[in-house]
């Protein structure tokens, strides 16, 4: 059994949160009744839902959001679901309380410090926080901080590797893949930190470039007590993405994957093959920020780059000439489109 918090799981793996609806209720929901942790993630969840009519974004956010969840709790009514939600959105807050109304057993969140994640959620006790972290002084720094102010430490810490991640890392551009980062290290120094400062032994998550059952088993003998993988769950029938994003996956080659600075101010990890277009389709649309989606985005602010939230939407609803499509350093290792169960099979079977 895989425990996080007041929950547990069959299977120590948590699926990642891919936002702009690539994991929304149909795949954590299928993720949990298999007996891992399903995670709905938040960000630009309103798009492509029947909640947004082109001008309410922020509250088509919250009902998208909320009945996502209830999706995935009609496939598993008994599952370990929970949910990403990016601490760099502008409806951060709004979005875990949404969470906590509808039901989210776990809130991740990365792309960002949540320190003030334990304030948000003091009403909802049994709900377990889990912040991303890609190094031991995040994490802690976040651990002191909630520890000082909240009296709570982390029911759970996710380690992301950069350098093998997909989407949004939090990690500087010219740090990235310049073969000075250790995960697994990371994972154990983490996992020391919490014995030696608070005698906790809380459970630190391995995620970025975790594939097959050979990585899942380094992983674990390494010292993660569980993986988040993420990429590997687009191939699969249940992946809320339009097949033709799936078949961007099984297309790729290693080559074609790569990393670009996102308006968000962070590096982000994608396909890279079509990405002129990216750009290009936002000035042959006059496209402007309808959304105000980040707390921080050059393309709000200045123009710069492109919008991230309607690159990502395209992709998702099956655009991908000029839709971004995220994905891990692995995802070149997809060669079909098969089922949730078939991935647990493999891992676990």
């Amino acid at each position: 059994m895989f425990r996080i918090g007041k929950h547990e799981a069959r299977f120590p793996l948590i699926q990642g949160g891919m936002g702009v609806r690539i994991s929304g209720g149909n795949l954590a929901g299928h993720v949990a009744k298999c007996g891992g942790v399903g995670l709905v993630a938040a960000a630009g969840i309103a798009m492509n839902s029947v909640f947004y009519n082109g001008k309410n974004f922020f509250q088509a956010d919250l009902e998208a959001f909320k009945e996502e969840l209830r999706k995935a709790y009609a496939i598993a009514p008994d599952g370990v679901i929970g949910v990403n939600v990016m601490v760099a959105l502008s409806d951060f807050e709004p979005l875990v309380k949404a969470a906590i109304e509808g039901g989210a057993k776990v809130i991740v969140c990365g792309a960002g410090l949540p320190l003030s994640l334990p304030e948000l959620t003091a009403h909802a006790p049994d709900v377990a926080l889990v912040p991303i972290a890609s190094s031991v002084r995040a994490a802690q720094l976040i651990a002191r901080t909630w520890e000082k102010r909240y009296h709570r430490l982390p029911d759970a810490v996710v380690v992301e590797d950069p350098d093998t991640a997909g989407g949004h890392l939090g990690e500087k551009l010219e740090n990235i893949a310049t073969g000075d980062y250790d995960q697994y290290a990371t994972v154990r120094a983490v996992k020391q930190f919490f014995r030696d400062e608070y005698q906790a032994e809380i459970p630190v998550i391995a995620a970025g470039g975790i594939w097959d059952r050979k990585d899942l088993e380094e992983a674990l003998a390494e010292g993660a007590d569980g993986v988040q993988m993420a990429s590997r769950f687009v191939c699969t029938e249940e992946c809320d993405a339009d097949l033709a994003f799936k078949q961007a996956y099984l297309k790729c080659k290693k080559e074609d994957i790569g990393l670009l600075m996102s308006p968000a101010g962070l590096p982000g990890r994608a396909i890279l093959t079509n990405f002129d277009n990216v750009r290009q389709y936002d000035l042959d649309q006059h496209t402007v920020c309808r959304m105000n989606c980040l707390k921080k985005c050059s393309y709000k602010e200045s123009g710069e780059r492109f919008c991230i939230v309607s690159a990502l939407d395209r992709a998702q609803r099956g655009d991908v000439e000029s839709g971004l499509v995220f994905c891990g350093t692995n995802a070149w290792k997809a060669d079909h489109i098969g089922t949730v169960q078939e991935v647990f099979d493999e891992l676990f079977g």
